[in-house]
């Protein structure tokens, strides 16, 4: 298997920095997680959390210098779904692309990675992992979305060079396989691409066959700029949907569990990527709560099943 082209990165919610309000563990120092994440053996990092790393940009890209790190992006939550909610977006996400741009280097240039303002709606929360469109969002709710994402990226693109891909994310509006189908008929393919998240897409789309996943990355295969490697436990999904668990309750059970640990088929995932002449980095995203353990340890065993598959 060869493998050579296809970098492997993590990302601070790895190491609890999650953006969920009660649902971190205690946060450690960001120069430990960077450690951590150099022993384990990843080349780069997302920035995670405004504030978790250093906002000044010759500090940060001190910090990254020194560890030979590469700065893949920054997620950045927004709801779309309400227009007057759109400019405060785009100031925001200004402010994280200059700061992206600014550590920048010849290796990869970061993208601003926009979502939805995930769990912040109580029936997108409630139903997370089993969407029906009663749920879903209205004609205008849907033409929001798309001018808020596009809004963002355009100007992103003009004030700093940087391209913008959207994060389709359990507990938001954009979830299950019909939902990212629509966004992106909605919006210029030259201007937004999409991070496809194994994890996520796994349970959004209610799968219960490793080949689902693997169709999903085929079906949406033109406008996959990024990939995150997410684990996806099939027991915890089904007993999230039997017992009727909101998203944070699925999330406390560790639904995204470490790679190898779930049912996504992650080899099957790097021939994929193979074929398609996938190039760049993906990033490992565990989500990591208090009591699940050793953050560090986690990324070991992670890096090391990804080394076992060829990565």
């Amino acid at each position: 298997m060869m493998t050579t082209k296809i970098k492997v990165a993590n990302a601070p919610c790895s190491w609890g920095t999650l953006e969920f309000e009660g649902m971190q563990g205690e946060r450690i120092a960001y120069t430990q997680m960077l450690n951590e994440l150099v022993e384990t053996g990843y080349t780069a990092t997302e920035l995670g959390d405004w504030g978790f790393m250093p906002t000044n940009p010759a500090v940060l890209k001190d910090e990254l210098e020194q560890r030979n790190l590469v700065m893949l992006g920054a997620y950045h939550g927004v709801a779309f779904k309400y227009p007057e909610k759109h400019a405060e977006g785009e100031e925001k996400a200004l402010k994280i692309a200059r700061l992206l741009a600014a550590v920048a280097d010849d290796v990869w240039s970061p993208y601003l990675v926009l979502a939805d303002d995930n769990g912040t709606d109580p029936l997108r929360t409630k139903h997370a992992g089993q969407v029906t469109p009663a749920i879903a969002l209205g004609v205008a709710g849907w033409s929001a979305f798309a001018q808020g994402i596009e809004r963002i990226a355009k100007t992103v693109l003009a004030e700093t060079g940087l391209r913008t891909v959207f994060h389709p994310h359990c507990a938001g509006f954009i979830e299950t396989p019909n939902e990212i189908q629509r966004l992106l008929d909605l919006t210029d393919p030259e201007l937004v691409g999409l991070v496809f998240d194994t994890g996520h897409y796994a349970f959004g789309a209610g799968a219960t066959d490793p080949g689902e996943v693997l169709d999903g990355l085929e079906r949406f295969a033109d406008r996959i700029w990024y990939i995150h490697f997410k684990d996806c436990s099939l027991e915890i999904a089904q007993r999230s949907r039997a017992e009727k668990w909101d998203y944070f309750k699925t999330l406390q059970h560790a639904i995204f569990c470490e790679l190898g640990q779930g049912f996504i088929d992650f080899p099957g995932v790097v021939d994929w990527m193979q074929q398609h002449g996938y190039e760049g980095w993906i990033t490992v995203e565990q989500d990591v709560l208090p009591g699940m353990g050793d953050p560090k340890e986690s990324a070991q065993r992670n890096r090391d099943y990804l080394a076992s598959i060829g990565l």
